[in-house]
C-alpha cells in the first residue's frame, strides 16, 4: 500500500531521484509525477512556485543535510583529524560509495548553472572553508590548508563522475581514501 504523502519534505527525496536522473530541465512535470504518485494538481499544491520551488526546496534540503552532517562538525569537532576522518566517512555514505551523484555538481554544470549559480557556489564555499578551517586547527598553514580543502572537493565530485562512469565504487573509495591521507598528513 502506498504511504500517504502529507507534507512536502515527504516528496523530496522523490524529487531528488528525479532532478538527479533527469536534469532540472528533462524534469518534466510528467516524470515528477509518475515518481512521486501525485498529480500536477498535488504537485503545485505543495510547490505552488512548480518545478522551480520544487528544486530549491530539494537544495535546500541538501544544503541542510550537508550543514548538519559535514560542514558544522569540521568546524566544531574538538580533534580536527576526527572531523576531518568523519566528513570522508560521512561523503562516501552520502554518495553511496559514488553511486549516487551531487546533484549540485550536476545542477553546476548544466544550463541550469545560473538559476541556482548562488545556492550552488555557496555550497561549495561552505565546504571548502568548513574543511579549510579543520585543516588548519589540524596544523596545517593558511596556503597548504587552502590548497588541499580545494583540492579534496574537487576529487570528490571527480570521483564521483569517475565512479559512475566506470560503475566502479572502489574508484570514489581509493580517490577519497588518497585524498583524506592527504589531509591528515602533515
Amino acid at each position: 500500500m502506498a504511504r500517504a504523502i502529507t507534507e512536502k519534505a515527504d516528496l523530496l527525496p522523490c524529487l531528488a531521484e528525479v532532478f538527479r536522473d533527469y536534469g532540472y530541465e528533462g524534469a518534466s512535470l510528467a516524470l515528477i509525477s509518475q515518481a512521486t504518485g501525485l498529480g500536477k494538481g498535488s504537485l503545485y499544491h505543495f510547490f505552488p512556485g512548480g518545478k522551480q520551488e520544487m528544486a530549491e526546496a530539494v537544495l535546500a534540503e541538501i544544503d541542510a543535510w550537508f550543514t548538519t552532517s559535514i560542514f558544522t562538525p569540521l568546524r566544531t569537532t574538538p580533534k580536527a583529524a576526527h572531523a576531518i576522518t568523519n566528513m570522508f566517512a560521512a561523503t562516501a555514505t552520502y554518495f553511496q560509495s559514488g553511486q549516487k551523484i551531487c546533484l549540485l555538481g550536476l545542477m553546476g554544470l548544466s544550463e541550469t548553472r545560473d538559476r541556482f549559480a548562488e545556492r550552488i557556489s555557496l555550497y561549495f564555499q561552505h565546504w571548502i572553508t568548513a574543511l579549510q578551517n579543520a585543516l588548519l586547527r589540524l596544523g596545517h598553514n593558511a596556503q597548504k590548508a587552502r590548497t588541499l580543502a580545494i583540492s579534496s572537493i574537487a576529487a570528490i565530485q571527480g570521483a564521483l563522475v569517475l565512479a559512475r562512469a566506470l560503475n566502479h565504487t572502489d574508484t570514489f573509495n581509493t580517490v577519497l581514501a588518497q585524498a583524506e591521507q592527504a589531509c591528515l598528513t602533515l
